[in-house]
């Protein structure tokens, strides 16, 4: 809300301010005039399912948030967390992201890490604005072509 003080002319502020030279069409772009504040969890949610998004990610998250997520999405009214797996830290500008993810047997980790790590900075960087200086991948399991199933994963499409 605008404070309508009065200044030593005797006007309102606001009527000094429109009459200023300076506030008159001063070029400066819609996104200068307020602040826009990201929270972590909406950056989480957005790595989450870029990491999701690559082929050779199994799942996320280590073995036991996993299991209690499965729990959790068996409850009536329950929802998946898409975040699960991911931590990140946000400040006005940047952002930095720890990972933990299970591979698919067979892939060669390091690809997989790189692309998660690609796929993860485009999203985050396209949807928010904000620089994302860091992605660390935590690789805490291999999924094996004969275990059994704790929860499947599905992709996005």
């Amino acid at each position: 809300m605008t404070d309508m003080t009065e200044n030593r002319g005797g006007e309102t502020e606001t009527a000094a301010v429109r009459r200023s030279p300076l506030a008159k069409h001063s070029g400066g772009n819609a996104g200068s005039r307020g602040r826009t504040t990201i929270a972590d969890g909406v950056v989480e949610k957005i790595a989450g399912l870029a990491a999701r998004d690559v082929d050779g990610v199994h799942a996320m998250g280590s073995g036991l948030s996993r299991t209690f997520g499965a729990v959790r999405d068996r409850v009536p009214g329950g929802t998946k967390s898409v975040s699960r797996g991911v931590k990140a830290e946000v400040g006005e500008v940047q952002a930095a992201l720890d990972l933990e993810i299970v591979v698919e047997y067979g892939v060669s980790i390091s690809d997989v890490a790189r692309d998660v790590r690609e796929n993860v900075i485009t999203a985050v960087e396209r949807m928010t604005g904000l620089e994302v200086v860091e992605v660390n991948i935590a690789v805490s399991d291999v999924k094996l072509p004969d275990e059994e199933e704790e929860e499947p994963e599905r992709r996005i499409q």
